[in-house]
């Protein structure tokens, strides 16, 4: 899917000219990488705002079009107003083709309608919705899924039970001692098992708490 976004290169810079370009229905944003010198641009907001809307363009290759010239780029940061949520400013990173990248790809749980033991009333722990990986710019998936109509209690899916894209490597596991870095992703667990984990993090903080009080007694 090719993706275009249409920009305009902006001279004037700071708060005022920021202010003056949202007033005019744009964004700015800036475009760096590949080696070549960072370029101020402006973006329509409605066309930049539709467009973020699809979650699939934070993990696509988007063509940016400035002054009839097009190169690739990825959407690396993005701010929004506090109260309005809004988009105030889009930084673009440009890419070459044929150098992999590294990036965040969300994970899409699959499967739970299917599963058994959830349907009897276990519960699903996602313990982390996106992984980051390593991949040419060409092989990068919009998401990842993860399977798991099939898990039962107390099973669960580690990194390295993921089932990976061809040419897409998880960046945690390239550290040399995969163990130590198979992080768990997803498991089934009971729910008193849940409840335990949650009231012995209460606990936890609540420990934590008060040790700080003593300390601030003792020094007054």
């Amino acid at each position: 899917m090719s993706i275009t976004i249409n920009a305009t290169v902006r001279n004037d810079q700071g708060k005022g000219a920021s202010r003056r370009l949202r007033r005019e229905e744009k964004v700015p944003g800036i475009v760096y990488g590949a080696g070549k010198e960072p370029s101020a641009i402006s973006l329509n907001i409605h066309e930049i705002t539709h467009l973020l809307e699809n979650e699939e363009s934070f993990t696509s290759v988007l063509d940016l079009s400035i002054d009839k010239k097009t190169e690739p780029v990825i959407v690396k940061d993005l701010q929004r107003h506090p109260a309005k949520n809004t988009i105030t400013h889009v930084d673009l990173l440009r890419i070459n083709m044929k150098q992999a990248i590294v990036t965040h790809v969300p994970l899409h749980f699959t499967g739970a309608d299917d599963n058994e033991a959830i349907r009897l009333g276990a519960l699903l722990n996602q313990l982390i919705n996106s992984v980051e990986v390593s991949c040419l710019p060409a092989d990068m998936p919009n998401s990842i899924d993860v399977d798991i109509s099939s898990l039962a209690i107390g099973d669960h899916v580690s990194l390295t039970g993921l089932n990976m894209p061809e040419g897409v490597i998880i960046t945690a596991l390239t550290h040399g001692d995969i163990e130590a870095h198979d992080q768990s992703v997803v498991a089934v667990q009971e729910p008193k098992l849940i409840a335990e984990e949650v009231e012995e993090d209460i606990v936890a903080e609540g420990d934590e708490t008060a040790e700080g009080d003593s300390d601030a007694d003792a020094e007054s």
